[in-house]
């Protein structure tokens, strides 16, 4: 085992001592307790492509946004759903909903609601940190960090129920499940963002289930394989069936500073109790503007590409931001595919984290 991976190693066991997710170590001053949520919203330059594009290979990065408010129950940004009608749909891990499309909306006022209800609640319903949906029923389904269960909203993010499966009951604390998507042949796919052991730096536990599990389907266990050092935070279904799932590791815990990855796999190679293997397809380095990114969601163009939107999760701390990454592709340049571009891509560049 090399030095950095010992090092990465006792950072991780010294953040999960002292109870706290990545980069909350240095929180901010007390934010306004404002009623209004006066989003600020404000564009950021998009380096030219010639200067990413060793990183991110068939990525294009296509804007770039850094969001605030002075609401105390803003940022925490975990997850992202498709968006609907041009608007970003984006969870937090304080249990709020925020709509709203980039450029800002013409026709209203961002939409910023708490998810569950005041009372009844049941404990630590708050912390999510995944989100998937079914874009037939319009159901939604979010995953609880320090209570592993699910929740399933219909319509109109209305509860239904919520459960916690048998086969998730030990994950808790700040390594449980980060990632979730329910798959068009309606199974889910869930992952953890712990990996196997303490001397471990590729593999993490991960579950399928057959059909929806909050009618108590059985969650069967699997393990993924992927780039060394990185934990999976979102994941996505492609048109063609694979999976996109975003990574992320931790680089240095103060002040926060983190690396991200983009791999890919294919969901019909999951076996119970085998691994799943994830190949790379971009790298998130510290040459662009980066932060703790959670979420991912994707979206279907005229084009043929799909734009894929990334948001981070600034942890309350003064040192990190709520930024909006939107990426386009074209499926068939990822890797996996047999297309003539992809053939004639150049592997990705081991360049700076």
């Amino acid at each position: 085992m090399g030095y950095r991976i010992l090092v990465r190693r006792f950072l991780a066991l010294l953040v999960l001592c002292l109870g706290l997710t990545p980069g909350i170590a240095l929180r901010e001053a007390p934010a306004r307790h404002e009623d209004v949520l006066d989003l600020q919203i404000v564009r950021l330059s998009v380096p030219p492509r010639e200067e990413y594009a060793e990183h991110l290979g068939p990525f294009e990065l296509e804007a770039i946004w850094q969001i605030a408010s002075f609401l105390s129950t803003f940022g925490g940004f975990s997850a992202l759903l498709p968006p609907e009608s041009g608007e970003i749909n984006a969870i937090s891990d304080k249990g709020w909903q925020l709509r709203f499309t980039p450029s800002g909306s013409p026709d209203g006022e961002p939409l910023f609601r708490k998810i569950y209800p005041a009372k009844p609640s049941p404990p630590f319903v708050n912390d999510i940190e995944a989100a998937t949906s079914d874009p037939i029923s319009g159901n939604v389904w979010l995953i609880n960090e320090g209570r592993p269960a699910f929740a399933r909203f219909g319509p109109g993010m209305q509860l239904e129920a919520s459960v916690m499966p048998e086969a998730m009951k030990s994950w808790n604390g700040n390594f449980a499940a980060e990632a979730v998507t329910r798959l068009s042949d309606g199974r889910f796919v869930v992952l953890r963002e712990a990996f196997t052991g303490w001397f471990e730096n590729i593999e993490h536990d991960a579950l399928i289930f057959d059909s929806d599990p909050v009618e108590w389907a059985k969650g069967k266990p699997f393990k993924v394989r992927g780039p060394v050092g990185f934990s999976p935070t979102e994941m996505v279904q492609l048109p063609d069936g694979r999976l996109l799932v975003l990574m992320r590791r931790m680089v240095w815990p103060h002040p926060a500073r983190f690396a991200g990855r983009i791999a890919i796999g294919d969901p019909q190679q999951i076996e119970e109790g085998q691994i799943w293997q994830l190949e790379e397809a971009a790298w998130l380095t510290s040459t662009l503007p980066i932060d703790n990114f959670e979420g991912m969601a994707i979206e279907l163009r005229p084009d043929g590409r799909l734009n894929v939107w990334l948001i981070s999760d600034d942890n309350g701390s003064v040192v990190q931001r709520t930024l909006l990454w939107k990426l386009s592709v074209d499926p068939a340049d990822l890797p996996g595919t047999q297309s003539e571009a992809q053939q004639n891509t150049a592997p990705l560049s081991d360049g700076p984290d």
